[in-house]
C-alpha cells in the first residue's frame, strides 16, 4: 500500500532523508555528513548525484522502508528561474535547468535525485516552494534606479510552512489572510502574505535588517558577509545573549539593533498591506530566543497580534507541501 512520502534534502556538507505517512508524522529519518575528503573527489556539484543517491537508497534499506510503499518523492527545490509559490512535478524542462543554474548549490541536487528515484518505481516527484519564489507586485520591483530591479530571495518553504500552519489554526484558508511572516535564522527574510501571495519580501542576501551572518541593507554597497559576526566575532544568538548576561553592554547594543532593524522592516511591510493584518508570524532558528521575540513584540506588537513557531522544519514543510498536493487541498504546478 502506498502511504508514504520520501523527503530529500541535499545540503553542502550532509544529506537529509526522511520518511513520512499521509498524516505529515515522521516514521524515520537521517542526516548524512559527507567530509571534504569525500567530496573533494567529485569536479561538480553534479557528480555527487549518484553516491548521494546511492547513500539514500541504502538508508531506506537500513530502514526497512519499502520503496513500494512511497506514494510520491520530493526534493528539496534547487536555483531557479522566477516562479510562482507552490508544489511543481518535476518535469523535463525543472531538471535542465537545476542541471544549468546560474548558481551550483546542493538544493540543485534535489529535485535530479527525486526524479531518478520516483521514476524506478513508477511514482510522481516533486520540489516545493524554492528560494527563487517570485510573487511580487510590478511596483515592488522598482529600485530606485533604472535598470536594476528588486529581486525576490527568500527562505520560502519555512515562511509558507508557517503561514499554513497559522491558517489552520484558524480555521480559515491561506488565500483569505494577510499576514506577514518574518524567518529569523542566519539570514533574514520578512514578508508580507496578502491573499496567499507574497506580494513583497527583503532579498534575505542583500537588504532588510542585519543579521547573524549578513549585512542587510546599507547605504551605499552590498556586502552579504556581516552582521552579528561582523560585530561581534559570532553567529550565535545564544552565545551573544551570555555575552550581554555577563554585563557586555556593546553587545548588547548591537544584539538591541537587530531587534530595532527587524521590528523596522516589519513596520515597513505593514504598509505593504495598507494595514490590514491578521497576524505576524516569527519564525527560524532564532526566534527561540525570549529576549529577541519581546524586543520586537515591543516596538511591533501594536500593527498585529504576535504568533511565535520557532525554529525551522525543513523536512516536515516539505513532506506537508507534497501532502496538500496529494489530498487535493493545493493544485499541483508545471514548471515551464
Amino acid at each position: 500500500m502506498k502511504e508514504n512520502v520520501l523527503v530529500i534534502n541535499p545540503g553542502s556538507t550532509s544529506t537529509k532523508i526522511a520518511i513520512f505517512n499521509l498524516k505529515a508524522e515522521e516514521i524515520a529519518s537521517e542526516s548524512v555528513n559527507h567530509s571534504a575528503e569525500e567530496l573533494s573527489q567529485f569536479k561538480s556539484l553534479l557528480e555527487q548525484g549518484p553516491i548521494r543517491k546511492k547513500i539514500i537508497l541504502d538508508t531506506l534499506r537500513k530502514e526497512n522502508i519499502d520503496t513500494n510503499s512511497l506514494k510520491a518523492v520530493i526534493g528539496r527545490g534547487g536555483i531557479l528561474k522566477p516562479i510562482e509559490a507552490g508544489t511543481y512535478t518535476v518535469n523535463d524542462k525543472l531538471i535542465e535547468d537545476l542541471k544549468h543554474s546560474p548558481r551550483e548549490h546542493a538544493s540543485n541536487l534535489g529535485g535530479i535525485i527525486a526524479r531518478e528515484i520516483a521514476e524506478e518505481i513508477d511514482v510522481p516527484a516533486y520540489i516545493a516552494d524554492p528560494v527563487s519564489v517570485d510573487e511580487f507586485s510590478d511596483i515592488a520591483r522598482i529600485s530606485g534606479l533604472k535598470g536594476i530591479e528588486r529581486e525576490s530571495l527568500l527562505h520560502t518553504l519555512n515562511i509558507r510552512a508557517n503561514a499554513f500552519r497559522y491558517a489552520k489554526e484558524q480555521g480559515k484558508k491561506l488565500k483569505e489572510l494577510n499576514l506577514i511572516v518574518a524567518h529569523l535564522g542566519g539570514g533574514i527574510s520578512v514578508a508580507p502574505i496578502g491573499k496567499g501571495k507574497i506580494v513583497d519580501v527583503n532579498n534575505a542576501n542583500d537588504g532588510g535588517p542585519f543579521s547573524p551572518e549578513r549585512t542587510g541593507s546599507l547605504p551605499n554597497k552590498a556586502l552579504i558577509q556581516g552582521g552579528l559576526v561582523s560585530y561581534l566575532g559570532i553567529n550565535d544568538t545564544r552565545e551573544v545573549i551570555k555575552k550581554i548576561e555577563q554585563g557586555d553592554n556593546y553587545a548588547k547594543l548591537i544584539f538591541e539593533a537587530m531587534c530595532y532593524q527587524i521590528a523596522k522592516v516589519i513596520g515597513a511591510m505593514a504598509t505593504v498591506l495598507k494595514g490590514e493584518i491578521e497576524a505576524i508570524i516569527l519564525t527560524g532558528g532564532i526566534s527561540h530566543s525570549e529576549i529577541l521575540v519581546n524586543r520586537i513584540k515591543d516596538r511591533a506588537g501594536w500593527i498585529a497580534p504576535i504568533v511565535v513557531y520557532p525554529g525551522e522544519e525543513e523536512m516536515k514543510a516539505l513532506a506537508q507541501a507534497v501532502i496538500r498536493v496529494l489530498n487535493g487541498v493545493e493544485e499541483v504546478k508545471t514548471y515551464s
